[in-house]
């Protein structure tokens, strides 16, 4: 669609707001079908060689010395399948949570289809092959280039198609953690930045949808197996802030890793030995740690129910650390969201035991710590503090507990802030487009389009004239819309907190303008 075509379109949806509304809610719900589609299927076909390679290493154990030389040989094929796809598609490596940010923020184009079929095949061969990388990622990703594909085939603006990408990664999580509120709430809170109804509406009804097709395939279960969980009594509440701060800390230390392991990369001279590398890791840990291989959510089921001793949940947790590290740094499709809320449920493991030795706990309420930790993990790491408490609540069923939740997560948020820790995803994408020379916003669409600011209390414009606010040149103010009533963007309009500007710009100036508006 030329660039003319999308600004005429974008105006008569602006101006036939409620319609507007309604088709993208229509939409959401033809994206969730697809993404829940789509997501069962690379759930299924992980799970199918996830479990193949359990038997493979039992085999191998028992079995003469070459069928373990024959597998090794196997590692160095799939490590050459990666590389060549990674390098046919280099947006489908990694993450992929990022990508999408980037695409959301219009800082990145994604080609859909290739990205689609790169990532889902990638992913299945990576994390099947046993490295420490999560499906959620992946899934986020799948689900925001089904969307893509939607828009792109029905002709949408780009405008629409953002707050498409934002339902398609909605119904993505949903999908991959049978989380349909915290997929909504990652979608708006870390990828869209504002909960405006125009976003919410399309978000919620994939994520619900994309939850009923992925639940008809695998079921109601949540994906950690807490049933019953008990109450935590209020004196243990200064002991959980003290945990949260730990915990928070150790959050510091994961993002740290996960940002610093491109120097240790660095000693291999190509992409293709990195991933031998991670492979072969792996290889070696399916024969004597394979508890470590793969994403690790029945890990997380295994230490809340099993006793393990200090020294076994010490090695378990620096096994898994340092595998994750190696496992997301050799830039193989996958995500870290699964392994990081492992690493932060084994952290919760070890203290849990600390106390429990020290008198400080009860052991009837040893699962509540390791929960309580995966949440602060998480908030320490992503800074998305919301997204974490209903996460961990739908994934663990534990929705009586969401006031330590809240507690343990807005502890781990503070310490993450004082360290001044960068939040992940958000560093994540910079440093990509940094490191490709993209910072100069050659790496945009360079278009101009309409985008969807959300003033914030306390921001330069919030009080303010149109007329006295220093707009970036070639800026144009279309719409301001307040609550259901359309205002007329004229000079003497004063703007307000919880207004929604739609701004005809070029995308390398979105950035600035979100931040005038957010008040960065």
């Amino acid at each position: 669609m030329l660039a003319k075509d999308q600004v005429i379109n974008t105006y008569r949806a602006l101006n036939n707001w409620r319609s507007f509304r309604l088709k993208l809610f229509i939409e959401g719900i033809i994206i969730g079908i697809l993404s829940g589609l789509i997501i069962s299927f690379f759930r299924w076909s992980l799970h199918l060689v996830e479990t193949n390679r359990e038997h493979i290493y039992t085999f191998l154990k028992n079995t003469d010395w070459y069928w373990t030389a024959f597998w090794f040989i196997a590692l160095a094929v799939i490590a050459f399948t990666l590389d060549r796809l990674i390098k046919y598609e280099p947006l489908a490596a990694g993450s992929g949570i990022p990508q999408v940010k980037g695409a959301i923020l219009g800082f990145i184009k994604m080609r859909w289809l290739r990205i689609l079929w790169v990532k889902l095949l990638a992913g299945i061969i990576g994390i099947g092959a046993g490295l420490s990388l999560g499906r959620e990622g992946p899934s986020i990703q799948l689900g925001a280039v089904t969307a893509q594909g939607l828009s792109r085939l029905l002709k949408r603006t780009r405008l629409e198609e953002r707050y498409l990408l934002t339902s398609g990664a909605s119904a993505g999580l949903a999908a991959a953690f049978n989380a349909p509120l915290a997929g909504v709430i990652f979608a708006l809170e870390e990828l869209h930045r504002n909960f405006s109804v125009v976003v919410l509406l399309p978000a919620m009804a994939a994520a619900m949808t994309a939850t009923v097709i992925s639940r008809f395939f695998f079921g109601n279960d949540t994906i950690f197996d807490f049933f019953g969980l008990p109450f935590l009594p209020l004196e243990y509440y200064g002991y959980v802030a003290l945990l949260s701060l730990v915990v928070g800390l150790a959050g510091v230390v994961f993002n740290a890793g996960l940002l610093n392991i491109p120097r240790f990369y660095k000693l291999f001279p190509t992409p293709f030995s990195k991933i031998v590398f991670a492979l072969f890791c792996a290889g070696i840990l399916g024969f004597v740690y394979p508890q470590v291989l793969g994403g690790g959510n029945e890990l997380i089921n295994n230490i809340s129910k099993t006793p393990y001793t200090l020294q076994a949940l010490l090695l378990l947790l620096a096994g898994k650390f340092i595998f994750t590290m190696l496992s997301y740094g050799s830039g193989v499709p996958g995500g870290f969201f699964l392994p990081m809320l492992v690493i932060g449920a084994l952290t919760g493991s070890v203290i849990s035991n600390i106390m429990i030795a020290l008198g400080l706990l009860d052991p009837f309420f040893y699962s509540n710590i390791i929960v309580i930790s995966m949440a602060a993990f998480f908030s320490a790491s992503v800074r998305a503090p919301i997204t974490g408490i209903i996460l961990i609540m739908e994934m663990t069923g534990s929705f009586q507990h969401m006031l330590v939740l809240s507690i343990a997560s807005i502890v781990a948020f503070i310490a993450a802030e004082l360290c001044r820790s960068k939040p992940i995803y958000e560093e994540l994408l910079a440093r990509s487009l940094q490191s490709a020379n993209k910072n100069d916003g050659s790496h945009c669409e360079r278009q101009r389009n309409v985008i969807e600011l959300a003033v914030c209390s306390g921001s330069p414009i919030d009080g303010r004239l149109i007329k006295e606010i220093n707009w970036p040149e070639h800026t144009l103010l279309v719409d301001v819309k307040r609550g259901e009533s359309d205002l007329i963007p004229i000079g003497d309009t004063r703007l307000r907190a919880g207004d929604f500007l739609y701004v005809l710009t070029d995308d390398t100036l979105a950035k600035d303008l979100r931040k005038m508006a957010e008040g960065e």
